[in-house]
């Protein structure tokens, strides 16, 4: 099964680290995701932008409207996430687990099973 682990802290908080202490948590990071990776099982992986980059379309009374930021506000922002292949659940929920370990943020991640649309298959 292929699982989205998202993930979330305050932006506030991993916007202030310094170079060296993002660096240092980064390569924690890539210390866990290695295993998986080199076992084929490790999906994309992407670390997001700051909401101040964002652009939200939001549909108001049947029209589409542009605004600057991120939809929701709250304590937690979405970061990023990580695609990874599992056997089940419990397998996925360790793999956050080790991300929570090295990640000193706090936040927390949101797993779920994902299923796949590929675009190349609609019928013609």
């Amino acid at each position: 099964m292929l699982y989205a682990i998202l993930c979330y802290a305050s932006e506030d908080v991993v916007s202030s680290w310094s170079k060296a202490q993002d660096d240092e948590v980064m390569e924690k990071l890539l210390n866990v995701q290695q295993k998986y990776a080199d076992a084929g099982r490790l999906g994309p992986v992407a670390r997001l932008l700051p909401t101040t980059a964002a652009t939200t379309l939001k549909k108001v009374k049947g029209e589409s409207i542009v605004i600057d930021g991120p939809f929701a506000e709250t304590k937690e922002q979405f970061l990023g996430f990580y695609t990874l292949e599992c056997a089940n659940l419990d397998e996925a929920v360790d793999f956050a687990r080790e991300l929570s370990e090295v990640n000193p943020s706090g936040g927390s991640y949101e797993i779920r099973p994902v299923s796949v649309f590929d675009p190349t298959r609609v019928l013609k």
